[in-house]
């Protein structure tokens, strides 16, 4: 057990420090800026990378939604579910940490500009209403789990898994940064509006609530699809 919240530490770690690093430090960089498709890439290619590596030690959830997902979809114990929500929350927020303190190296760094922060209403990037990211999370997180859940049944093809998932956390980035900044993880989000404050705390609950329905609903729908008969 103390192998597996490692590893889900050091994953969630990587995860943040990835795919959140991308967004504060590369994303517009002058010139040379990856913009949404690279910080949508980064985020797959966390996820990607860590499966590969921690995969066969903790199943790399690296996501409390994840885990709670699995769980309803009767893949993970109830027994370990707040162990590894713990170890996820723990290693996403030492990776905000070190995030900060590598922004903070920048002559006028200023974490009221988001610090990869998810919102909605006047934080989303694009604007869009609560309701509309409220949505977002729920029917995105859906579609992960079910990914997540087919890729990884025995009857799927062996070893792909990682690439699947990478990529569809990928795809799920590029529809909904503008949304809200793309969570689909509370404890991505977690990670960073500890070290913001303010607004992106207060908004903090919907990126705990819709991620977890969205994994339950996901789960349950591969659960009704997927069974053997």
């Amino acid at each position: 057990m103390k192998q597996q919240l490692g590893a889900e530490f050091l994953g969630t770690f990587w995860l943040v420090l990835g795919g959140c690093g991308s967004a504060v430090l590369a994303a517009a960089f002058p010139h040379v800026g990856i913009g949404l498709l690279g910080v949508a890439l980064a985020f797959g290619l966390t996820v990607l990378t860590m499966a590969f590596a921690i995969g066969h030690i903790s199943g790399c959830h690296l996501n409390p939604a994840i885990s709670i997902g699995l769980w309803a979809g009767g893949r993970f114990p109830a027994k370990k579910l707040l162990p590894y929500i713990v170890a996820q929350v723990l290693g996403g927020i030492a990776a905000g940490g070190v995030l900060f303190l590598i922004a903070s190296g920048k002559p006028g760094f200023d974490l009221s500009t988001g610090f990869a922060c998810n919102g909605y209403g006047e934080h989303s990037p694009g604007g869009y209403s609560l309701f509309a990211g409220l949505l977002t999370e729920v029917v995105m997180t859906a579609a992960f789990l079910l990914v997540i859940m087919g890729s990884t049944d025995k009857r799927a093809p062996q070893g792909l898994a990682p690439i699947a998932i990478g990529l569809c956390l990928t795809l799920i980035h590029l529809i909904s940064i503008p949304v809200t900044n793309t969570s689909v993880n509370p404890a991505r989000s977690t990670a960073v509006a500890l070290y913001a404050g303010g607004w992106a705390v207060q908004q903090l609950w919907l990126f705990w609530v819709a991620p977890i329905a969205g994994a339950v609903l996901g789960a349950t729908a591969y659960r009704f699809i997927g069974s053997e008969k």
